[in-house]
């Protein structure tokens, strides 16, 4: 296939990128780098430029056929979404509205979309599936389930079809040591984690101790970046046979608590990691785990690297092959 991948030099993108090419699709990235890093893209042809673009959409849209685009260039922070709604309506709503209608002009049907789990907001139930309520309580999780409304009029009126993939904790690099997670500023535990462990960070902040859980900190389900990787191709290959619109979570399907998180970082690294416990965040629900069962049954989705360790593995080798040139942390 040819595929047009937007956002394909952010973390999630950038992997993307590596699993097409492996299964031989064509691969164009098209990425404003406002996030990004184009030495993270490997191989496959790159544009700079913005999907706000609508003369670039058109443009690449016209040099030849893409059997179908992968949207990942959606802003992700939720306290910068709180602290500025106005960035996050702007670029994961009007500027994903740009790339659909220049989609419709050009009449490449098939979208796979990079959701999240934030669109279900406080969860009511243990294990969430996709049935769950969607009550985002912030202006990035409500940005995402706009999106989502918006793609299901754009089926019914115009046949743009899609899959939205509602991701929980993203997490882990490339098992080959390709690509990894490089955000600027880092807002991710595991990551923050190894910087703490490889003494570029003085410590981390433990926001909550007095959860309703079995140590008193949050859970929360991590799943493997190449496993989410696996699920694009599947959905990507669904729309193209011709499978109608749909939603999925992606996760494991079973929850790490901060404290768990914290020893096996220690076990796989074997460096000490400094723990400075703050008041909880607002808005942090104390379990987030997802039900994936649908993806597994329908797309037929097997994530390989189910084990907190394997994940931690993975970005421990990729950030011990890269932190010299790519982190400059002060505390």
């Amino acid at each position: 296939m040819r595929v047009l991948v937007i956002g394909g030099a952010g973390y999630i993108g950038s992997h993307m990128v590596l699993s097409l090419q492996d299964e031989g699709h064509e691969v164009v990235v098209l990425d404003d780098l406002s996030t990004g890093h184009q030495d993270a893209v490997v191989g496959g042809t790159f544009v700079k430029g913005s999907m706000a673009d609508s003369t670039l959409l058109d443009q690449l849209f016209d040099t030849g056929h893409f059997d179908g685009v992968m949207h990942f260039a959606s802003f992700i922070r939720v306290d910068e979404s709180v602290a500025d709604p106005q960035l996050y309506y702007v670029n994961n709503v009007v500027n994903t509205l740009t790339l659909l209608n220049a989609m419709v002009r050009n009449k490449v049907n098939n979208l796979v979309f990079s959701s999240t789990a934030a669109i279900y907001g406080e969860p009511q139930e243990l294990l969430i599936n996709e049935n769950h309520s969607k009550i985002p309580v912030n202006p990035y999780g409500r940005s995402k389930w706009m999106v989502e409304q918006i793609l299901r009029d754009y089926d019914l009126a115009y046949g743009l079809k899609s899959v939205c993939l509602r991701y929980f904790n993203a997490a882990g690099a490339d098992p080959l040591g390709r690509a990894g997670e490089r955000h600027q500023p880092e807002t991710h535990l595991i990551p923050l984690l190894l910087e703490a462990a490889a003494g570029l960070r003085q410590f981390i902040n433990m926001y909550g101790t007095d959860y309703e859980t079995p140590d008193g900190t949050c859970i929360r389900d991590y799943v493997h970046v190449t496993d989410l990787c696996s699920a694009h191709l599947l959905a990507l290959d669904a729309l193209v046979k011709g499978q109608d619109s749909a939603s999925y979570n992606l996760g494991n399907g079973s929850g790490f608590s901060v404290w768990e998180v914290i020893e096996a970082v220690k076990k796989v690294t074997g460096y000490p990691v400094s723990v400075v416990k703050v008041p909880r965040r607002p808005g942090d629900p104390s379990h987030l785990i997802a039900d994936s069962r649908y993806a597994k049954e329908v797309l037929g989705w097997n994530p390989q690297y189910c084990s907190l360790e394997s994940i931690i593995n993975h970005a421990w080798s990729y950030f011990r092959a890269n932190s010299l040139k790519q982190h400059d942390i002060v505390n």
